[in-house]
């Protein structure tokens, strides 16, 4: 190879490299609570509609039956939704730390160990939000690229039976619901 080439497969190498860099940080800031908010509230997350949103079967379907043109501006539509559901996800795993946080010095050993659970799931899912949301901005950029947020749509129903478990054990006649059926 001469200089040059090897000089422009250099740039182009460490050009994506910061630029998922960039993403990487710009998401993960995303998914941060806010220090500030005293009053950080679970939103609730209608499954059903992002499992709808993010289910291969759907998008071959649609493939199938609508122009190339229509398909990449509904493709891209239905992208966005699925980004809103997993910013949600990532925001309410966020506060779930920080709730199972505050309950990991309770003297009922049952009560810190969901909290000890939760703090993991939440941990986790904070993450595979993380992953799920660059890729869907990489399919934005590319409708066809695959989207896997099979992750987040499982671990945030396993986080949700441990956030139920843990509010009944600190307070049973409030019910915790962080999905909506």
């Amino acid at each position: 190879m001469t200089v040059p080439m090897t000089l422009a497969i250099v740039l182009i190498v460490f050009a994506a490299l910061a630029l998922f860099s960039i993403v990487g940080i710009s998401v993960s800031r995303s998914l941060r609570l806010s220090e500030g908010s005293e009053k950080a509230r679970i939103q609730p997350v209608d499954i059903e509609a992002f499992r709808n949103l993010v289910n291969p079967a759907e998008d071959e379907h649609l493939r199938r039956r609508l122009p190339s043109a229509d398909f990449r501006h509904v493709r891209r539509e239905r992208l966005r939704a699925a980004a809103a559901y997993v910013g949600v996800v990532g925001r309410n795993a966020a506060i779930l730390v920080t709730v199972g946080q505050s309950a990991l010095s309770s003297s009922n050993p049952q009560t810190a160990e969901a909290a000890h659970q939760l703090v993991e799931q939440a941990l986790l899912l904070r993450r595979n939000a993380t992953v799920a949301l660059f890729r869907i901005y990489v399919a934005l950029a590319w409708p066809n690229a695959g989207l896997a947020a099979e992750p987040v749509l499982n671990g945030y129903r396993d986080l949700s039976g441990t956030a139920m478990l843990l509010g009944r054990l600190q307070n049973p006649a409030e019910p915790v619901r962080i999905s909506a059926h």
